[in-house]
C-alpha cells in the first residue's frame, strides 16, 4: 500500500502578518525546491484583522500544496499550532513564525538533525536581534525553565522547531503552553536538542507578546510542572501536602488537649482555631488527591504512554497470551 503523505509538514501560526506572508512564502518556496521532499503548507491565521487571510487564501488558490486556515477570532498561539498538528500529515512536521525573524533556510540544518535519530530539533537563536525588554526575560526564563524541568536548552520558546510527526500527535497544547513544548516533548520520552540558528530583526509589525507573558508564563510554567511530575500521580502531590496539613494540625491539637486536661482553659486560644483549621484543610486536600487519583484511573488510556517501537515475529489477538503459550 503506497504512501501519500508528504514528507515534510510546515505549519506557520499568525496574527496580523500581511506584510510577511508574501516574503516568507517565497523564503519557504526556495528552500522546498531544493529537493528536500514532497511537501505542504499550513498556514494558521489566528482571528487576523488585517489582509492576512486575503494573502493567504491568494497563495492557496495558486498551490495545491498550500493550507490556509483561519480561525473564528484569536485564540492564541497554542490553539493555532495545535489546529495545525491535527491537520499536518507530514512524516516531519516543522513550525516557524511568520514574522520573517526565523530564517526559512536553517530548516535543512533542523532536518539533519531528526536524520542523527533525534525525535525534536529546536532552533536556538544564539544572536538574536530583539530589544532588550524581550531579550533579558527570555533568558531569564529559559534557565528557570531548564532548571526546574531538566530540559536543558537556550532557547525554550523558539518558534523554529522540527519534530517527527510522532511528536506532533502526543502534543496537547491549550492557553500558552506553546512556551513549553520541548518540556512537554520530553515529558512523554521523546529525544530533544537545538541548533544554532540565524535570527532578524523584525522588519514589519510589531511584537505580539507583551510584558504581560511573564505574569501568564509563570502560571503556565506551574501547570507545566505538575503535569510532568504529577499527571499520573496526583495523590502524591494533594495528599502530601494534605498529610502536611493534618499532622501539624493534629498535633497542636494534641498540644491543646494536654493544656485542657490540666485545667487551663483553651477556648480563646488562636492556636485552637489553627489547629481545627490544619486537619479540615488537611482532610480536603487528602479528598481532593483521591478524587483527582479516580478521574486519572478512570481517563487514562493506553495511547497515554507512548511506545518507542514494536518488534514482533507474530502477533495474532487471542491467539498467544503474553507468556507466549496457547490460550488453553
Amino acid at each position: 500500500m503506497s504512501d501519500d503523505r508528504p514528507a515534510i509538514s510546515i505549519i506557520v501560526p499568525l496574527f496580523n502578518e500581511e506584510q510577511s506572508v508574501e516574503p516568507l512564502y517565497e523564503k519557504l518556496m526556495s528552500v522546498l525546491d531544493t529537493g528536500i521532499g514532497e511537501y505542504e503548507i499550513i498556514f494558521v491565521d489566528d482571528g487576523s484583522t488585517d489582509q492576512s487571510f486575503t494573502q493567504l487564501r491568494r497563495l492557496a488558490e495558486s498551490n495545491k500544496n498550500v493550507f490556509a486556515i483561519r480561525m473564528r477570532r484569536n485564540f492564541g498561539k497554542s490553539a493555532s499550532l495545535q489546529r495545525g498538528f491535527h491537520e499536518a500529515r507530514g512524516h516531519i512536521v516543522v513550525t516557524l513564525d511568520a514574522d520573517l525573524q526565523d530564517d526559512p533556510a536553517e530548516i535543512p540544518a533542523l532536518l539533519e538533525k531528526l536524520k542523527q535519530g533525534f525525535d525534536m530539533a529546536v532552533g536556538w537563536k544564539r544572536d538574536r536581534h530583539d530589544p532588550v525588554s524581550k531579550t533579558v526575560p527570555s533568558k531569564l526564563f529559559n534557565v528557570v525553565v531548564s532548571v526546574l524541568t531538566g530540559v536543558h536548552l537556550h532557547d525554550m520558546n523558539s518558534g523554529l522547531k522540527a519534530m517527527t510527526s510522532d511528536v506532533a500527535k502526543e502534543l496537547r497544547l491549550y492557553g500558552e503552553l506553546h512556551r513549553f513544548i520541548p518540556v512537554l516533548a520530553h515529558m512523554r520520552g521523546f529525544s530533544i536538542t537545538e541548533v544554532p540558528v540565524r535570527h532578524h530583526p523584525r522588519k514589519y509589525g510589531r511584537s505580539k507578546f507583551g510584558t504581560s507573558r511573564m505574569y501568564r508564563g509563570f502560571f503556565d510554567l506551574i501547570t507545566v510542572l505538575f503535569l510532568t511530575r504529577f499527571g499520573h500521580r496526583p495523590l502524591h502531590v494533594f495528599g502530601g501536602l494534605g498529610l502536611t496539613f493534618f499532622v501539624s494540625g493534629f498535633g497542636i491539637s494534641s498540644y491543646l488537649a494536654v493544656l485542657w486536661l490540666q485545667g487551663e482553659p483553651i477556648g480563646t486560644r488562636p492556636l485552637l482555631l489553627l489547629g481545627v483549621l490544619l486537619i479540615l484543610v488537611g482532610i480536603q486536600m487528602l479528598s481532593l488527591g483521591l478524587m483527582a487519583e479516580m478521574f486519572v484511573r478512570a481517563l487514562t488510556q493506553p495511547d497515554d504512554f507512548p511506545v518507542r517501537e514494536h518488534v514482533s515475529l507474530l502477533r495474532h489477538d487471542g491467539a498467544v497470551d503474553e507468556s507466549g503459550s496457547d490460550g488453553d
